[in-house]
């Protein structure tokens, strides 16, 4: 049977001293039980430390269990799911909705800068917006998360899932004339899911673009030649099929974008749910 310890660190003669003033040697560690203090929906790996205690020269060591629990969110399943719906929206927003990047900001940027010099007043607004947009999104995903982390009914990505859910529902409702209303909210969705979704087998990711996946899986593929590690190249094929995942859901959305209109969005209600789902059954 897994042992299970609870473990926090709170001794304030543990601390180092400098110049008169105490800080702590690193974080609170907490392991087990019902403790809120607990980082595991962090991720946070839970090591072995040696603390020298201040002043005599002597070490104590503290062990404890590392038996992480990660989360179903971190898995490749349920990744799935949420990458094809992050290919998929910028398709959506880019075939359908006036040719604005609901994900890609760098291509809002580079557009709105054009627009910008060119003296474009409205196609400068129609860049902006969605920029605007992320940002406000990734700052409302930061308050979701420091107030309900330690929500015990639904875990606080699943409250972010059921937000995306809503909002992309309402999305495919909105007609032409409101494509600024629209492109602002799947932008804002993007964004909560981007900083939400950012691990997938423990390792940091993006959902909704590529460029920094193929920086880390190149990298780690550079790594495992040098090395001939295979757990590196594990890495390597994951955030490849990250990037082959995504691309299958920025195609999937053109195609049935071209085929079924502005509704079609609401395909990345029934990927999301499916994730919200999964996300119901701890990971092992």
């Amino acid at each position: 049977s897994r042992r299970q310890r609870q473990m926090c660190i709170r001794d304030r003669s543990l601390w180092p001293r400098s110049g008169g003033s105490e800080h702590p040697v690193g974080p609170l560690l907490c392991h087990g039980g019902g403790d809120p203090c607990r980082r595991h929906d962090t991720g946070t790996v839970y090591q072995t430390r040696q603390h020298r205690e201040a002043g005599k020269g002597t070490e104590l060591t503290m062990e404890h269990d590392v038996s992480f629990h990660g989360q179903m969110s971190d898995s490749f399943r349920a990744a799935i799911f949420i990458i094809l719906s992050g290919g998929f929206q910028d398709a959506y927003t880019y075939c359908c909705r006036g040719g604005v990047f609901a994900n890609a900001q760098t291509g809002n940027i580079v557009l709105l800068s054009t627009a910008l010099f060119q003296r474009e007043w409205p196609t400068a607004l129609k860049y902006l917006i969605p920029i605007l947009s992320f940002m406000i999104g990734i700052a409302a995903a930061e308050v979701v998360h420091i107030r309900l982390k330690h929500y015990e009914k639904i875990h606080w990505r699943q409250i972010i899932l059921l937000c995306e859910i809503l909002l992309l529902l309402a999305v495919g409702f909105m007609p032409q004339r409101l494509d600024a209303l629209a492109n602002a909210l799947v932008s804002f969705v993007c964004a909560l899911q981007v900083q939400t979704f950012h691990k997938v087998r423990g390792h940091a990711y993006a959902s909704t673009m590529c460029i920094g996946n193929m920086r880390s899986g190149t990298e780690a593929l550079c790594a495992y030649f040098r090395e001939k590690d295979k757990e590196i190249l594990w890495k390597a094929l994951t955030y490849f099929g990250v990037i082959l995942v995504f691309g299958i859901g920025a195609g999937l959305g053109s195609v049935l974008a071209a085929a079924f209109g502005d509704r079609v969005i609401w395909a990345c209600c029934v990927l999301l749910s499916v994730s919200f789902g999964m996300m119901f059954v701890p990971e092992k």
